[in-house]
């Protein structure tokens, strides 16, 4: 595994621009001349202002094909959504989904190219699936031979490690490592944990490159120049998702089907018990369907919520979860799924089993913190193997 790029001490991190791998064009262009590219891409990868497809193509690069993750190569499709193959009309190239029939690029998806590009922005939550698309693409790139260029960006939640570790047995498509709810690390990091730890199938080892970011370390504030998903559009709500998308598993609402989703949450059934209000409707690329369509849902509003005090703590709001569950009136419906298509599965998002009875038993947040070790010691000891920022 190669690291490419600037190497700039962490002294000097606070006072500069963080630039991130797909800037540092220099870096990489000389690795793709001459061949035939292949790239994993959406709406979030961008060079400066504009996307690195295009950036690329007006450089010479011959970029063969495209393949999308879930939300599609443009990031338009809600969430959840299949994602069909299409042509991209501005350019011309094939689209490949990679969230719709198939997972990951077959071997015939390969034939034609030489090397394979990674260029997402991701969160740093593990139920955001763009690092199972970044394991999916690392498999197919491990069998068949192809090396895969990753273009490092921050994560916005870098300083978060955080939550109980995923247990095998509930792994999902909004799970597939035994990692905490916030794994504190970027793309690039992910994928040298990914082979580091033998989570390729047949204990394949991709062969990556890693284009590094300048004066980046995980404690550094990151706005997004571009919003990673229809329901992250706010800086807001990727802070608070980590926390927040936990409630995916119970009877309260996200904001799904607001402008204003994972910022506020809440339910019909607390009417009375809070004041603050929103009224979840269908919206076309967002949520078509959400849970409580056209019901008044009361609850918090947690669009001025102060991000820094979840910096300071470096852990996620569990008193949310907990003040909403004494305060519904329902408590057997609270986790009930069979209510809505719209609810997920508690314990696939938790990671474990406990979560959801340790909030039904009243247990404290000292109690379900200690529940989660070792295991998340042990993966913050694990983590630091992998790490390229400070």
């Amino acid at each position: 595994m190669q690291l490419l790029a600037d190497n700039s001490s962490s002294v000097s991190v606070a006072k500069k621009e963080i630039i991130t791998g797909a800037d540092q064009i220099s870096a990489y262009l000389p690795l793709l001349k001459g061949k035939r590219v292949a790239m994993v891409v959406n709406q979030t990868s961008i060079i400066g202002k504009k996307p690195s497809v295009d950036s690329l193509l007006s450089l010479g690069v011959n970029i063969v094909k495209v393949f999308g993750p879930e939300h599609g190569f443009r990031g338009n499709a809600s969430n959840g959504a299949k994602v069909n193959n299409e042509v991209d009309a501005k350019t011309g190239i094939p689209i490949i989904s990679l969230y719709g029939k198939i997972k990951r690029p077959t071997k015939e998806h390969l034939e034609d190219v030489d090397v394979m590009i990674f260029d997402i922005q991701d969160v740093g939550a593990r139920f955001y699936t763009y690092i199972n698309t970044l394991a999916h693409v690392m498999e197919s790139c491990a069998e068949f031979n192809k090396e895969l260029i990753v273009l490092d960006r921050p994560n916005p939640n870098g300083y978060l490690v955080d939550g109980p570790i995923l247990e095998e047995h509930l792994y999902s498509g909004i799970g597939i490592f035994p990692i905490p709810i916030a794994h504190g690390l970027t793309m690039g990091e992910f994928a040298q944990m990914i082979n580091g730890e033998g989570w390729i199938p047949n204990k394949r080892q991709c062969k990556i490159r890693v284009i590094k970011m300048a004066n980046y370390n995980h404690e550094m504030p990151y706005d997004l120049p571009v919003f990673p998903s229809p329901n992250l559009n706010s800086q807001q709500s990727i802070m608070l998702y980590p926390s927040v998308c936990l409630f995916e598993g119970t009877i309260i609402s996200q904001g799904r089907g607001t402008y204003i989703p994972f910022t506020v949450l809440g339910a019909p059934a607390l009417k009375g018990k809070y004041d603050f209000s929103f009224k979840p409707v269908s919206i076309q690329g967002m949520s078509e369907t959400p849970l409580h369509q056209n019901e008044e849902c009361f609850g918090l509003d947690l669009r001025k919520y102060d991000i820094n005090t979840l910096r300071k703590s470096k852990q996620l709001n569990l008193s949310w979860m907990m003040e909403l569950y004494k305060a519904y009136p329902y408590k057997d419906k609270f986790f009930d799924r069979t209510q809505s298509k719209q609810m997920g599965d508690i314990n696939k998002l938790a990671g474990t089993e406990k979560f959801k009875q340790q909030i039904i038993d009243g247990f404290s947040e000292a109690e379900i913190r200690k529940s989660w070790e070792p295991g998340l010691s042990e993966f913050k000891v694990k983590r630091k193997k992998y790490l390229i920022y400070p």
